[in-house]
């Protein structure tokens, strides 16, 4: 069963007045696994798709959603997906891929069926962009990755930058993903934070101690607001938003992104005490 939802986009003039709860309805996505079901939510930030699989007793198809007017989910789209969860595999049109925990898998335009393999504990969180052109479908495992070791403990953000689905890695559309783990005693993501106007992000949250959570910051630079996460959350950031955190532990995050470039690198950075 495939499950949908719909996010309109926020103009941030408006979101600046949004309180708690509007901030969490418009933003927050708290229920993206569910036995036996893929949930989706539609967003209308470059009409990105973000989700979750999570097949326990049965295989999970990825079903066409009523937004895309498309008879297959990837007929016009390209798609990624990240195991958060224990070893699972996805069946790309026939094709099986194993997956373990922070393993990828690019699927690009045109594959008529993906299905998620029950009789696991794996966990797939999606993303999925509009495509303009068919690439391969290919696996992105742990040796693949670029990793990049970022930020101090004297600032409490050293972590590990693994880039997944990245354009020196996989051709894709527009596309990107990739995971960021915080360094145990290390909370800080993203920061200094940034902006980049022409790409959105999504933001997912995961391997977050149980009773813990993560402060997400967003808004524009000078009228920041917050969102409080907790485990294998994700929340939208919108193209004129940073996009930062600070948890009560040390955590991993997905992030994934899609826009008008491939630029891993395209970013307006904001000091930390230019921020209000």
């Amino acid at each position: 069963m495939t499950k949908h939802e719909f996010r309109y986009a926020s103009h941030p003039e408006d979101a600046r007045a949004y309180g708690t709860e509007e901030l969490r309805k418009h933003f927050l996505m708290d229920n993206l696994f569910e036995d036996d079901c893929i949930n989706l939510t539609y967003s209308m930030y470059d009409r990105y798709i973000v989700g979750g699989a999570k097949p326990r007793s049965k295989d999970v198809v990825l079903e066409t959603i009523p937004y895309l007017k498309s008879e297959n989910f990837l007929d016009r789209r390209e798609l990624g997906i990240v195991n958060v969860g224990g070893k699972g595999q996805v069946s790309v049109d026939g094709t099986v891929y194993e997956l373990d925990k922070k393993e990828a898998l690019y699927v690009g335009k045109g594959a008529k069926e993906v299905l998620f393999k029950g009789g696991s504990e794996a966990l797939f969180y999606i993303n999925s962009a509009p495509a303009h052109k068919s690439f391969p479908t290919k696996k992105v495992g742990k040796e693949n990755a670029e990793v990049i070791n970022l930020g101090d403990a004297k600032y409490a953000n050293k972590r590990i930058l693994n880039k997944l689905i990245v354009n020196s890695i996989v051709e894709t559309c527009q596309l990107q993903m990739g995971i960021t783990e915080l360094v145990e005693g290390n909370v800080w993501n993203t920061m200094p934070a940034h902006t980049h106007e022409r790409r959105m992000e999504a933001y997912f949250y995961f391997d977050v101690e149980e009773g813990q959570t993560v402060c997400h910051f967003m808004g524009q630079p000078q009228h920041t607001r917050h969102i409080f996460l907790e485990n294998n959350q994700a929340v939208l950031s919108p193209e004129w938003s940073i996009h930062s955190g600070s948890g009560t532990t040390n955590y991993s995050f997905i992030w994934g992104m899609a826009g008008e470039n491939l630029d891993y690198g395209d970013m307006d950075t904001c000091s930390p005490n230019q921020l209000r």
